[in-house]
C-alpha cells in the first residue's frame, strides 16, 4: 500500500508566459506539496511554488518551459508515493488507504468494497459497492466516516455498524 499513489492536486492551466501552472489542491493548502521536489514518478520537478491567494497554488516545473507546454498539462494529476507522506496520528488516515478495503458488518458480513472517499462539506464519506449480483452491478451505498458509523477500521477492513449498512 505504500508504494500507491497519491494525488495531491491537479493542473488546471497555464499562468502567464512564461510555463507555470494553476494547481488545484487535494491535500491541506499549499503547505502539503511544499516537501515534494518530484511528482508523477519524478518526469516533473518542482522548481518554484507559491499560494494564489484562492485555494490553490501557481507551481513552476523544470520541465514546462513556455505556455504552450504548460497548457498541454491542463487536467495533470500530480501524485507522490504514499511512503513519502508523513506518518499519521491515532485516528487520522489518507482517503487512498481506505479505497479498496473491504467494508464488512460489526458481525463480519461482507458488505462490499469502498470504492471512494468524498467530502461534501461535514466530514468524509465512504461510498461501499456491494458485490456484484446476477451480472449486475452491485449497488452503492454511503457511510460518514464517524465513529458511530464506522466504529473500527485496519489496513485490512472497514468495519460498519448494522444501522447504516441497511439496505
Amino acid at each position: 500500500m505504500l508504494d500507491r499513489p497519491v494525488t495531491l492536486a491537479a493542473i488546471s492551466g497555464a499562468h502567464g508566459v512564461g510555463g507555470e501552472v494553476r494547481l488545484k489542491l487535494f491535500g491541506e493548502g499549499v503547505e502539503s506539496l511544499r516537501p515534494h521536489r518530484a511528482f508523477n514518478g519524478g518526469t516533473l520537478t518542482l522548481q518554484k511554488l507559491r499560494d494564489d491567494g484562492k485555494g490553490g497554488a501557481i507551481a513552476r516545473f523544470a520541465e514546462v518551459p513556455d505556455r504552450t507546454a504548460a497548457e498541454k498539462l491542463r487536467g495533470t494529476a500530480l501524485t507522490v508515493p504514499r511512503a513519502s507522506l508523513p506518518p499519521l496520528a491515532q485516528g487520522e488516515y489518507y482517503h487512498v488507504d481506505l479505497i479498496g478495503l473491504p467494508a464488512v458488518s460489526a458481525e463480519g458480513e461482507a458488505l462490499g468494497t469502498c470504492i471512494a472517499v468524498e467530502n461534501f462539506g461535514a466530514g468524509d464519506v465512504l461510498e461501499i459497492e456491494r458485490p456484484a449480483a446476477d451480472g449486475k452491478p452491485g449497488k452503492r451505498f454511503m457511510v460518514p466516516m464517524r465513529p458511530e458509523a464506522v466504529p473500527e477500521w485496519s489496513d485490512d477492513r472497514l468495519v460498519i455498524a448494522a444501522a447504516y449498512a441497511a439496505d
